[in-house]
C-alpha cells in the first residue's frame, strides 16, 4: 500500500512538472513574439525636427494603416479674382421683345399705307393739273389722307425707337441686338431656359478689359463657363463696382447670388494641384501631409481660397515632386494631436474596469 502511494506521488509530481514547464514555455514564446512584433512595427511617434512637427511612422505601420502618397506635379494656373454675380430676371426682356415685334409690324403696315396714300395723292395732283380731271375736293382729301398716314408712321417709329432704347438701357446692346433678330440662337437659348444671364460686378479698380470667358460657381459646387455679352446698363445696388453681363449655359434660378472667378491675366503661372482627398481640416483651415523622409510626415497649410473642382491650387508652401499623403492623412492628424507620453494601454487587463 505504501509503495502504491509513493508511486502515485512520483507520477503526480512528474506530471505537474511537465505541465508547469509547458505553461512557462508557452508564455515565454508568446511574450517573445509580442516583443518581436512591437520591435518590428513600432507605434507612430511625434517629434520636432528643424522646428517642424513630424509624425514618425515606420514602413510596416504605413503599410498596415494603408497610408498612400503621390508625387506633386506642376500645372499651369491662371491667376483670378472672385467677383459677385447675380442671375437676372429676363421676363421684362421677353415682354419688351413682344412689344417691339408688334411695333415693328405697325411700322411696316403704316409704311406701306403711307406709300400708297402718297401715290394716290400724287396721281390726283397730276390729274388736277391736267385740266382739272379730278376735283379740288378729291385732291384735298388725298392730301389729307397722305399727311395722316405720314403722321401715324412717324408716331409708330417713335414708339419703336423708344422700345428699342428701353431694351438697351435695361439689358445692353448684345441682348437688344439678339432680341431684334427673329432667328437669334442666343435669344432662343435663354428663352427656352437652356442659358441664363448674370450681372457680374467687377472691382472698380480691375484695371483691364473684362475677359471674354469667366467661371461661375453653382450652388451644388460645380463651376460653369460664362461668355461675355456687354456692359450692364444697370448696376447692382448692393455691390459697388463695374457691372457686366455674361451668359452661362446652365439652368440657374433667377435671383441667385453667387461668385464668379475672373482671370486677371492672359498669362499662366506655374502652380501645384493638391488633390481634395489629400486635404484634412483642422481649426477651420485646410492642411495636407508631406512625406519628407521614408518614415517622416509633416503637416502643411493649404490656402482654402484657391479651391477648385479637383482640389486646391497653390503657388507656395509645396514643391513639385514632393510626396503628398493621399490616403491616411486623417490618421496622421489624429496621431499628431494625441497627447504624447501618456500610456493608453491597460497594464493589468482584469483591472481595466476599476
Amino acid at each position: 500500500m505504501k509503495l502504491r502511494l509513493i508511486l502515485l506521488s512520483v507520477v503526480s509530481l512528474a506530471l505537474a512538472s511537465v505541465a508547469g514547464w509547458y505553461i512557462y514555455q508557452t508564455f515565454r514564446d508568446s511574450g517573445a513574439a509580442t516583443s518581436t512584433a512591437a520591435q518590428s512595427s513600432p507605434l507612430p511617434v511625434v517629434q520636432t525636427v528643424n522646428g517642424e512637427t513630424v509624425v514618425v511612422v515606420s514602413a510596416d505601420e504605413q503599410h498596415a494603416s494603408h497610408i498612400e502618397v503621390a508625387s506633386l506635379a506642376s500645372i499651369d494656373s491662371q491667376p483670378d479674382i472672385s467677383a459677385y454675380a447675380t442671375v437676372i430676371d429676363l421676363q421684362p426682356l421677353f415682354d419688351l421683345r413682344n412689344r417691339l415685334a408688334s411695333a415693328r409690324a405697325d411700322v411696316d403696315t403704316l409704311t406701306a399705307q403711307a406709300a400708297s396714300s402718297r401715290t394716290q395723292y400724287q396721281s390726283n395732283r397730276t390729274l388736277f393739273a391736267d385740266d382739272r380731271n379730278v376735283s379740288q375736293k378729291s385732291l384735298q382729301a388725298a392730301q389729307a389722307t397722305m399727311q395722316g398716314d405720314d403722321a401715324k408712321l412717324r408716331s409708330a417709329r417713335v414708339t419703336l425707337n423708344g422700345l428699342d432704347g428701353t431694351m438697351r438701357q435695361q439689358f445692353g446692346d448684345a441682348l437688344a441686338n439678339a432680341a431684334a433678330v427673329p432667328a437669334s440662337k442666343l435669344f432662343q437659348r435663354i428663352q427656352s431656359g437652356q442659358a441664363v444671364v448674370l450681372r457680374v460686378t467687377l472691382p472698380a479698380n480691375f484695371g483691364m478689359v473684362p475677359p471674354a470667358r469667366i467661371a461661375i460657381d453653382t450652388p451644388d459646387g460645380r463651376s460653369v463657363p460664362a461668355q461675355k455679352l456687354s456692359a450692364s446698363p444697370i448696376a447692382d445696388p448692393a455691390v459697388q463696382g463695374s457691372p457686366w453681363l455674361y451668359v452661362a449655359a446652365d439652368a440657374l434660378p433667377v435671383g441667385l447670388r453667387t461668385s464668379a472667378q475672373v482671370p486677371t491675366s492672359g498669362r499662366s503661372v506655374p502652380a501645384l494641384r493638391i488633390p481634395e482627398r489629400a486635404v484634412v481640416w483642422y481649426g477651420g483651415q485646410a492642411w495636407a501631409y508631406v512625406r519628407t523622409a521614408p518614415d517622416h510626415f509633416t503637416r502643411r497649410y493649404v490656402p482654402a481660397d484657391d479651391e477648385g473642382d479637383h482640389g486646391f491650387t497653390v503657388t507656395s508652401g509645396f514643391h513639385a515632386g514632393e510626396q503628398i499623403v493621399t490616403q491616411g492623412a486623417q490618421l496622421l492628424l489624429s496621431q499628431e494631436l494625441k497627447p504624447q507620453g501618456i500610456s493608453t494601454a491597460c497594464k493589468d487587463p482584469p483591472e481595466c474596469d476599476d
